[in-house]
């Protein structure tokens, strides 16, 4: 199921909208409604509406920060959290990420300074300010200060937590760099979750999601690593079975009994590469449409890899696009293999207990 909603593109980039942002608004609304009319419930939605446009901009400095070093970023998605923008991938350069992670809270500073100078804004006067009787404007320059405080606590992968490891990949290295940051952002993460036990329990959501994507990022690291040395060629289930797009599904469920393989690379009547067949695809044909359709209708289109690309590179690629596996040719464009996740996860599994592993290369 998709949980989020596509509200409209900017520039290649997709604005989704998490369905729990929606029924998160419904219950400010409900909630202010009950308590002082419409008038109230209105005032809230405009303000909480206002405050996640300012979290978009902030998104978007870091997508035009990545995009000035060939970053794509294909969608944002907004939830009662935040903003979560979903670069293709983070620059290699620790400079860039230090660019790229300050553009954010960069924005918020702008719109901060923006909101004093337009409306006249005191900076001193804000100290002792109740929130609850501030004015709209007064309100929004609190949340855009907040947002710069509070992403800029070293928490990673949060901004401050990537500036952090930028600055420490400048010195140890980005493996390094990212195991510190991934640890001190663990335990900020800890503290978080305690915080949200007494204070707020969306303070707690943001610690937990802060813990697993620290981990996230620190797999994604140890892989960048150890697949900086290899070859697509060396991670591949070599010599694959094929299947013709013609024949019937019955022949690729044979071929998936016989055989551990669950990916198979489909060829066209020219003998080209047409595209690929998975398991769970194949077991749908089968039981929706029978036994006697064709591979072709079931299979779905390839973006194959070349033997000789690096490893990183390629997988980083199939999982942007969400593919499981993917078809591999060779030099002469036949197919050479096919490359699984679940093949790089048992590499990744032997380096971690022995680094600097050999692996063969498979031809």
């Amino acid at each position: 199921m998709n949980w989020s909603l596509n509200i409209g593109r900017i520039a290649g980039t997709e604005i989704r909208l998490h369905i729990t942002f929606l029924l998160f608004l419904a219950w400010i609304g409900i909630a202010d409604y009950l308590a002082g009319g419409t008038a109230a419930a209105l005032d809230s939605l405009a303000f909480i509406t206002l405050v996640f446009l300012c979290v978009t901009l902030h998104e978007f400095g870091h997508i035009a920060m990545g995009r000035r070093f060939g970053i794509r970023t294909p969608q944002v998605i907004l939830s009662p959290i935040g903003g979560i923008a979903s670069m293709e991938r983070m620059p290699e350069k620790p400079m860039q990420e230090l660019l790229v992670a300050i553009a954010g809270p960069a924005v918020n500073v702008a719109i901060a300074l923006m909101l004093i100078a337009v409306f006249g804004l005191s900076p001193g006067a804000m100290a002792g300010l109740d929130f609850d009787s501030a004015t709209l404007a007064q309100r929004l320059l609190l949340v855009n200060v907040s947002l710069v405080l509070f992403n800029l606590v070293p928490a990673f992968p949060m901004d401050g937590g990537r500036v952090l490891r930028a600055l420490l990949a400048m010195k140890l290295g980005p493996a390094k760099a990212t195991a510190i940051a991934a640890r001190i952002g663990q335990g900020f993460a800890a503290l978080f979750v305690a915080l949200g036990l007494f204070y707020s329990p969306i303070l707690m959501l943001v610690g937990v999601f802060i813990y697993f994507a620290a981990a996230a990022e620190q797999q994604t690291a140890s892989f960048t690593s150890f697949a900086s040395r290899l070859r697509v060629a060396d991670a591949m289930e070599p010599s694959p079975m094929v299947l013709n797009a013609t024949q019937p599904i019955s022949v690729a469920v044979d071929a998936l009994l016989a055989s551990p393989q669950k990916d198979f690379p489909v060829l066209g009547p020219d003998g080209r590469l047409a595209g690929l067949l998975d398991r769970d695809a194949m077991i749908m044909a089968l039981r929706e449409r029978g036994s006697e359709v064709a591979v072709g209708e079931a299979m779905r289109p390839s973006q194959p890899l070349l033997a000789g690309q690096p490893l990183s590179a390629a997988f980083i690629a199939m999982r942007n696009r969400g593919a499981a596996a993917e078809v591999v040719l060779d030099e002469a464009g036949r197919v050479a293999g096919v490359l699984t996740n679940d093949n790089v996860a048992e590499m990744m599994m032997v380096e971690s207990v022995r680094p600097g592993w050999r692996f063969q290369r498979r031809r």
